[in-house]
């Protein structure tokens, strides 16, 4: 196959965009110039003139996911194509793949269109793919570009048939690869059993149009905690899984293929994914074991502090250095109209609540000063659309403080910011653009 990239013209063509009201958080000074100019400036995070609420991403916090995840992806023999539905950015794109990612992951056909209009050439598709109108521009894009690798899922006969007729009918050129989704009872998509993954793969082989080059899973939808009985749960999932896989390859399905790609891992459980698919496949079995972890670039104050592997103990040595949380969000207080409660800028509209709500951590004074604020004095009781509900007792909390919070949960954060901070310490070293 190909290998992974993305069109660095395109993603640096983002610094000619002019900043303007479009972009919640902005300062109104920047309005009209390009992102560019108005990095050129040094501009910084107190001086520069944001507004509230306003989310940030910490530079060298990333850097060292970054490192961190490549090395111990490298060290254990496994490739990384991360779930771009985290962040949907394609600088952040940029620098997975220049950190060493086998490509890029998306969930569909939108993300699938932004991903190719940023000339990334390696993508796995999470999902079935049956749209007859998705297929037939995936199968243009197939076509003028010989060096675009991609592969999506099957789960179904049903969706087997949809895409060869989908196919059929543009008459293109490139068959489409397809990997085997194997699932859980109760879970997402996939087969829910061995006997009808293996009906899916038989009518995937038979078919002209497509090709069977793997299976794919997804051990998240097993357990969502880390009780031993979930981890022994995830186990049984991903021994199943590698059955099907040599099952599938004594079948005959894999022969002549350069490479097998068997993919599974969230961010949660990566460590079992890792110990599974990286045990001894047959020789002559070309396999490449596939994460598609999307968490780790950005990490969290709440659920994948707790669940990530490296947050806690995990199975597989290195990465003894865990993953640094990289986003911060910015809210004003604008009231306090009793003992004990301030009102800020910052609700639903802006920060993620379906896993946790956001965790106060430093309050900067008007004077700038910037202080740690005591461990469990402070929490937030609730979010409105626009406003966030903040408790205290013993902090002395102002009217015009600015309070940064963590974040738990990075995929449904960025989703409500389009031009978005990164910074290294005060100073803004990049905007990071996000299509959502």
């Amino acid at each position: 196959m190909p290998g992974a990239g993305i069109n660095t013209e395109a993603v640096r063509a983002l610094r000619d965009e002019t900043i303007d009201w479009r972009f919640k958080g902005m300062p109104a000074s920047a309005s009209g110039e390009t992102v560019g100019e108005f990095l050129s400036g040094r501009p910084t995070l107190r001086e520069a003139g944001f507004t509230g609420p306003l989310l940030t991403l910490d530079d060298p916090a990333m850097e060292h996911n970054l490192r961190t995840m490549a090395a111990w992806s490298d060290e254990h023999g496994l490739k990384i194509a991360p779930h771009g539905k985290t962040t949907m950015a394609p600088r952040l794109f940029e620098r997975q793949l220049e950190h060493g990612a086998w490509g890029i992951t998306a969930a569909n056909i939108s993300q699938l269109r932004v991903y190719r209009a940023f000339g990334v050439q390696r993508i796995l598709f999470a999902n079935e793919l049956v749209d007859p109108h998705g297929l037939e521009w995936l199968s243009g894009e197939l076509d003028s570009d010989p060096d675009f690798s991609f592969c999506c899922y099957a789960d179904s006969l049903r969706g087997v048939e949809l895409m060869a007729s989908a196919l059929a009918a543009r008459g293109g050129t490139r068959p489409v690869d397809v990997l085997v989704e194997f699932g859980v009872s109760g879970g997402r998509t996939g087969a829910r059993t061995v006997s009808q993954a293996r009906a899916v793969a038989a009518a995937v082989a038979a078919e002209p149009r497509l090709r069977l080059v793997g299976v794919s899973g997804y051990e998240g939808e097993v357990a969502h905690d880390v009780e031993a009985s979930s981890l022994s749960a995830i186990d049984d999932y991903l021994n199943e899984f590698r059955g099907l896989v040599a099952e599938f390859a004594d079948s005959g399905y894999f022969d002549g293929l350069d490479e097998v790609i068997v993919s599974a891992g969230g961010s949660a459980y990566f460590d079992q994914v890792a110990e599974a698919l990286t045990r001894p496949w047959p020789e002559d079995l070309p396999v490449v074991p596939v994460l598609r972890s999307g968490g780790y670039l950005l990490h969290d104050d709440g659920f994948y502090r707790v669940r990530s592997p490296f947050g806690r103990e995990h199975r597989l040595s290195g990465a003894e250095s865990p993953f640094r949380p990289a986003m911060r969000i910015w809210a004003q207080v604008v009231s306090q109209p009793e003992a004990g409660l301030a009102l800020l800028t910052m609700g639903r509209r802006d920060v993620s609540f379906d896993q946790g709500l956001p965790e106060p951590q430093v309050v900067r004074r008007a004077s700038g000063a910037l202080l740690e604020l005591p461990e469990g004095d402070c929490h937030l009781s609730g979010l409105a659309d626009q406003h966030a509900f903040l408790r205290f007792t013993d902090t002395e909390v102002r009217v015009g403080d600015w309070i940064g919070f963590g974040l738990s949960h990075p995929c449904t954060v960025l989703d409500k910011w389009t031009l978005i901070p990164v910074v290294d310490g005060d100073e803004i070293t990049d905007l990071v653009r996000t299509y959502f």
